[in-house]
């Protein structure tokens, strides 16, 4: 029986990236850096990474989308896409975040600590005795905690991993956006329109 074919995604920083695995094989691997227009070119490059392994949309197993944390705008973009795509192909999505992603293969415990903006960090700890979720300070404010170590996979591939390895289990959640902080854009001050019924 051929492995299951599983497809990665992720644009929850300034990037746009996708892979198709079969099993823990990576058939085809796409990792754009843009700052913007990740909406645009996500479908397109999907389609790319399908076509470069020769395969279709009807031969997906799974889907895996980075849920983040980070830039509000793409990791909505690719949770809606995970979504929409599963519900049309009746296939499962499995939300990971982008530090279960970096913290994939390495050694535990350890402690993942990921770029973000105005000289913050997100990071997160695995292996320890006390579960943690993702966390966000600046870089030279983190607690005392286990040693630090590199991705050991590109993003998309271990999002695809996880989501396949996760792809059985009983209630799998919906992809969720995972979120630190609050959006930067405020809620707008003009009162809305009267509404007439």
């Amino acid at each position: 029986m051929a492995d299951l074919l599983s497809l990665g995604f992720d644009t929850s920083a300034a990037h746009c990236a996708a892979a198709l695995l079969s099993g823990e094989r990576v058939l085809a691997l796409r990792h754009e850096d843009m700052a913007r227009g990740q909406a645009e070119r996500l479908f397109p490059l999907l389609e790319e990474v399908l076509a470069e392994a020769g395969a279709g949309w009807g031969d997906l197993a799974v889907i895996g989308v980075g849920t983040g944390p980070g830039n509000f705008t793409g990791i909505r973009i690719a949770v809606a896409a995970a979504r929409g795509l599963a519900l049309s192909l009746r296939i499962p999505a499995v939300g990971v975040t982008v530090t279960e992603a970096a913290a994939l293969d390495l050694p535990q415990p350890c402690r993942v600590v990921l770029p973000s903006r105005q000289g913050e960090v997100i990071w997160q700890d695995f292996g320890t005795a006390i579960q943690t979720s993702p966390h966000q300070s600046p870089a030279h404010e983190l607690p005392p905690g286990p040693p630090q170590f590199e991705a050991q996979n590109p993003i998309a591939v271990a999002i695809a991993r996880i989501a396949l390895a996760r792809r059985g289990m009983a209630a799998l959640p919906r992809p969720a956006p995972v979120y630190l902080r609050p959006a930067d854009a405020a809620p707008a001050r003009d009162r809305g329109p009267l509404i007439l019924k």
